[in-house]
């Protein structure tokens, strides 16, 4: 016998009755809803019965505005339903899982740490078990919110890095414009003397990274969230890495930065606020960094960058093993403060740096740290003069730097010549094929367009020209009168004393030698 018959119904209601039954202030009783539901779900054809019930109810409706109210209930009826229906499909879906799943819950925590965050979050959304298990602080220890489109809010940044906790150890924010390329390919074991794009294929234009179109909705307070709750999420933070966030600014960063004393990675792509800043929060707070990447927003634009600074950096951070400096204006006696003064270096990345002539290279292979460096990047730095390159391969070959493998000399507008950097050498006499037979281990890329690819020098900015005067006076100072371009002995000899950005005469410089003993202390 069917349930339906377990039940016994009254006879056909007037329309008065439905609609003193639709008030929604009268709670009905459970067991008349129950009753009713059990009728509707043993029907052999729902859609035919109800449809025909309904028309007849609705013929009972003497006012128009009448059949519109019994509508309008079975509309909100029928919603209810199909809600309902829904809500328990997923529960017992949940409930199957579970007992169908074949990990225990610590497991399924430990694979889904495993995941990336945007994984983690679809997995979360699969059911009741994984939404549990997905919510697991030890599941967001590394955090990559990063895409290409510019999807992820600070609510979403905040609400994550809460989740984590303590546990957090590195965090992705930001867009990303491209791919990111794997170091492993860049230090390929290949080199060319002239344009090697013409090998792979790919223009000067293709190799460079495509620029973002959107910009990023992340504001500066997204990582405000790191100082939350005592600064729980940031204490413990090893790794931090921000792509094109435009709006957020120094103050900000440096809030975020005071909290994660213990950060040994660091990188920021597309710095919208001066490079002091970023340095100085650095050296003030995070002294167990090890690896420092920042990239300028505009290539040449950031010339805030102070000798006070370098110092501090040097002091505050020993242990750095790993330096990228992108875009901004370095002149050569910045950078020898640098080099010389963090000892453990091993990876230097000054690419599209402008002002940088060379001039730190000499003497590069006899200081206290020149056995520790691996790496040296000085690609496509405008003012990268011809001849200091040529005198620092020959050093090369002499055997200075011995633990160098890998260095990248290349430029898309070609070295610069020892008189005028606005005059380009496309073909630099440079022995690279001498390096190579002394030094087989030693990778060289020295990639450089075809002779009359030259830059555009007329649409280069007033700012840029102006600099050549200030760099010829600078070379002239660090330089000395004694120098001779071609002299073994004198590319060895250390840059003389002078004034850099009016050298900050509150800092003491030494001639000759004596600058390699500057102590940081």
């Amino acid at each position: 016998m069917d349930a339906v018959l377990l039940f016994s119904f009254p006879k056909r209601p007037c329309s008065g009755d439905l609609l003193h039954a639709a008030d929604t202030t009268i709670l009905p009783n459970s067991d008349t809803v129950d009753r009713s539901l059990v009728y509707l779900l043993a029907l052999p054809d729902p859609s035919v019965s109800i449809d025909l019930s309904l028309e007849r109810i609705l013929d009972l409706a003497a006012l128009e505005m009448e059949k519109d109210k019994l509508i309008d209930c079975a509309m909100r009826a029928a919603s209810a339903i199909q809600e309902a229906a829904m809500r328990s499909a997923r529960r017992l879906a949940s409930i199957h899982n579970a007992a169908s799943w074949p990990l225990p819950s610590d497991l399924t925590v430990k694979v889904f740490s495993i995941l990336d965050t945007r994984s983690l979050c679809h997995a979360a959304a699969v059911c009741s078990m994984f939404s549990k298990c997905a919510g697991d602080p030890f599941c967001y220890s590394n955090i990559d919110l990063t895409a290409k489109d510019p999807k992820i809010s600070n609510t979403v940044v905040s609400t994550i890095i809460q989740r984590a906790g303590r546990n957090l150890q590195s965090l992705k924010l930001g867009i990303w414009p491209s791919p990111a390329i794997n170091e492993d390919s860049i230090l390929c074991a290949s080199y060319s003397s002239r344009s090697s794009m013409e090998l792979s294929g790919l223009s000067w234009s293709e190799r460079r990274p495509s620029q973002r179109k959107q910009p990023c909705i992340l504001t500066r307070s997204c990582l405000l969230a790191l100082s939350a709750d005592g600064a729980v999420a940031g204490t413990l933070l090893r790794s931090l890495h921000l792509y094109n966030i435009d709006k957020m600014d120094g103050s900000a960063f440096s809030v975020a930065l005071s909290v994660c004393p213990s950060l040994l990675n660091l990188e920021v792509v597309g710095l919208r606020f001066e490079l002091r800043q970023v340095l100085d929060s650095v050296s003030a707070t995070c002294h167990s960094m090890e690896s420092l990447f920042v990239e300028s927003s505009e290539t040449g634009s950031d010339d805030s960058l102070k000798t006070s600074t370098c110092v501090d950096l040097v002091n505050g951070c020993p242990r750095i093993m790993s330096l990228t400096l992108r875009g901004f204006k370095l002149n050569d006696h910045k950078v020898r403060v640098l080099i010389k003064g963090l000892t453990k270096l091993k990876l230097v990345d000054f690419s599209t740096s402008y002002s940088i002539t060379g001039l730190f290279l000499r003497n590069l292979g006899n200081g206290s740290n020149a056995h520790l460096l691996e790496v040296l990047i000085l690609r496509d730095c405008l003012h990268l003069k011809e001849v200091e390159i040529s005198l620092f391969l020959m050093v090369l070959i002499t055997g200075d730097c011995k633990l160098l493998r890998y260095l990248d000399i290349s430029n898309k507008d070609g070295l610069s010549t020892d008189d005028d950097w606005n005059v380009r050498c496309y073909s630099p006499s440079i022995p690279l094929s001498r390096v190579l037979e002394e030094r087989p281990m030693l990778s060289v890329l020295a990639q450089f367009p075809a002779d009359g690819c030259s830059m555009d020098t007329d649409q280069i900015n007033a700012q840029e020209i102006s600099s050549n005067s200030s760099l010829q006076d600078e070379n002239n100072q660090l330089l000395g009168p004694d120098y001779v371009g071609s002299s073994g002995s004198s590319y060895r000899s250390d840059l003389a004393s002078g004034s850099e950005d009016a050298y900050e005469s509150s800092y003491a410089f030494y001639d000759g030698d004596s600058l390699d003993e500057l102590e940081y202390q």
